[in-house]
C-alpha cells in the first residue's frame, strides 16, 4: 500500500509505447476495497476514493470494515488517491460506490452518477494517450442504468462518443461482508460488455483475479438483472420463513422446531427468520419492483416480501413488549450490526427494533463490540454502552449472535452468561435460534 503520488506525477506515454494494463476501483468500501487489492496483485491499480479520512486509515494499514487485514493492507501494492484530479490514465475504470434507496424505497442513484461524471472527466486523459478505456460498474442496480442513465453522463462530461472512444461492461458485485470463505479471489464473477471484443478484455481481468472463473453474461443488462434478482430471490424466502414465525407465533410452536424438522427433507431450502438488513437483500429489490412499476407492471412478489421483512422489527419490538406483560422495564439489546461479527452498521434492524421499544416506554441499553460508536450514534442517535454487561436488565435481547456472545458462559454456554444479566424475574430473548432452551422467548 503506498502513496499514488508517484503514479500520478509519472511521465505521459509516448506514441508507440505498449502500455502496461492500468486499472482504477472508484470507491473503497466493503467491495471496492478487496476488489482493487486483489487486482493490485496483477496490474497497475489505483483505489480512488474522495473520503480523504479513508484515504488515510487505508495509508496507514487500518480498514475499518474489517474486510483487509493490516498485514495484507501493508503489502500490497495497491495506490491511494483522494483527489480524482491526480488519477492517471487508466484502461478499466471501476465503479463500486453505494446505490442506496431514498426515503421512499425509491432508487438513489446519486452517488454512482456522480462517479460517472468524475470517470468522464478522466476519460479524456486516457483517450488522448492511446488507450480505449472500458467503464465497468459493479454497484448494484436495476437493468438499463448502465447504459441509458451511466453512458450518458460519462458522454457529457467528457465530451467522447461511448461504443468509440470509451466503452461499457458490468460485473455485479457479490462480496458478503465478514464472508472468508467466498472472498473475490475465490467465485465465479459475472461479466458482461458492450461489444463481444469489450466482454473479452472485462473476462480478462477478472479472470486473472479469480479461482472461481468468470461467466459471460449475454448483455449489461442480463448481468444488472442478474445481481437484483439474486438478492430479491433471498428476501423473498426470508419473508416466508417471517411469516410462518408470526404464524407459529401465535400457535405457541417454535419456528426453529418446525424448521429442524422440514430440513431433513432433501430439497428443503435452508433459510432462516430475522431481521433483513444490511446494503443488499433489503434494499435491491426496491430497486427490481421500481423498474417494474415504470413498466406498467405490479411487482406484487417482490413488494409482499420486502413489506413483510421491513415489518419485522416493529412486530419483533411488539412480541417482546408482550412477553413482559406490556409493561415497560430496562432492555439490554446485545449486538446492532446487520449481521454477526462485523461492523457494518448499514440499514440495521436492530435499530428499528430498538427505536419501537423506546415508543414503547423501554429504557433501552445497546451494547455491539464491533460497531463503531459514533456512526451508530450519527446515523440511528443510538449510544452503545461499553459497560452494558456490568448490570442487570428486566429484558436482556441477543439480537446480534456475535462469536463473544456466543463465547460467554465457557463450558455452561452463553444461555448460562447471559441469565446473569438478568434482574430477578427478567427475560432472555433469542433472536436467531442459538441460545436454545436456555432462551425465555425465542423468534
Amino acid at each position: 500500500m503506498y502513496s499514488a503520488e508517484d503514479t500520478a506525477n509519472a511521465a505521459p506515454a509516448k506514441l508507440g509505447e505498449v502500455l502496461a494494463t492500468r486499472v482504477t476501483v472508484i470507491g473503497l468500501g466493503y467491495v471496492g476495497l478487496p476488489l482493487a487489492v486483489a487486482l493490485a496483485g496483477r496490474f497497475d491499480t489505483i483505489g480512488l476514493d474522495i473520503d480523504t479520512r479513508r484515504i488515510e486509515e487505508l495509508a496507514g494499514g487500518h480498514d475499518r470494515t474489517g474486510e483487509i487485514g493490516r498485514e495484507r493492507l501493508e503489502a500490497s501494492e495497491l495506490a491511494l488517491l483522494a483527489d480524482p484530479s491526480r488519477c492517471p490514465p487508466s484502461d478499466f475504470y471501476i465503479v463500486t460506490v453505494p446505490t442506496p434507496i431514498d426515503g421512499a424505497n425509491r432508487p438513489d442513484l446519486r452517488i454512482v452518477e456522480a462517479a460517472s461524471r468524475t470517470i468522464g472527466a478522466m476519460l479524456p486523459a486516457a483517450v488522448a494517450e492511446g488507450r480505449v478505456p472500458v467503464v465497468v460498474y459493479e454497484s448494484t442496480v436495476y437493468p438499463g442504468v448502465t447504459e441509458e442513465i451511466c453512458a450518458p453522463l460519462l458522454e457529457a462530461a467528457s465530451g467522447l462518443e461511448c461504443g468509440k472512444d470509451f466503452f461499457l461492461g458490468y460485473s455485479p458485485e457479490r462480496i458478503n461482508p465478514g464472508d472468508r470463505e467466498h472472498t473475490i479471489d475465490k467465485i465465479t464473477k459475472v461479466v458482461s460488455g458492450q461489444t463481444p471484443e469489450v466482454l473479452e478484455r472485462v473476462a480478462d481481468l477478472y479472470d486473472a483475479i479469480t479461482s472461481g472463473g468468470v461467466f459471460r453474461a449475454k448483455s449489461i443488462k442480463a448481468a444488472e438483472a442478474a445481481k437484483v434478482i439474486e438478492n430479491a430471490q433471498r428476501d423473498i424466502n426470508i419473508a416466508f420463513m417471517n411469516e410462518i414465525a408470526q404464524i407459529f407465533d401465535r400457535m405457541d410452536l417454535s419456528v426453529w422446531d418446525v424448521l429442524a424438522a422440514a430440513r431433513t427433507k432433501w430439497n428443503f431450502l435452508p433459510f432462516a427468520p430475522g431481521l433483513v438488513g444490511g446494503h443488499c437483500i433489503g434494499v435491491d429489490p426496491y430497486y427490481l419492483s421500481h423498474r417494474a412499476e415504470q413498466l406498467g407492471l405490479d411487482p406484487r412478489v417482490i413488494l409482499s416480501g420486502r413489506g413483510i421483512n421491513d415489518s419485522m422489527a416493529g412486530w419483533v419490538a411488539k412480541r417482546l413488549h408482550s412477553a413482559r406483560g406490556d409493561k415497560p422495564g430496562s432492555v439490554l439489546v446485545l449486538g446492532l450490526t446487520f449481521k454477526e461479527n462485523i461492523p457494518d452498521l448499514r440499514n440495521s434492524k436492530v435499530a428499528d427494533m430498538v427505536c419501537t421499544l423506546g415508543r414503547l416506554g423501554h429504557a433501552v441499553t445497546v451494547h455491539d463490540p464491533h460497531a463503531d460508536a459514533a456512526e451508530a450514534m450519527h446515523e440511528y442517535g443510538i449510544p452503545l454502552v461499553t459497560d452494558a454487561l456490568e448490570r442487570r436488565y428486566d429484558l436482556v435481547v441477543l439480537a446480534v449472535p456475535h462469536r463473544s456472545y456466543l463465547d460467554m458462559g465457557g463450558p455452561n454456554g452463553p444461555g448460562w452468561a447471559l441469565r446473569k444479566l438478568l434482574a430477578k424475574g427478567g427475560t432472555l430473548a433469542d433472536l436467531k435460534g442459538e441460545l436454545g432452551s436456555a432462551a425465555d422467548w425465542t423468534l
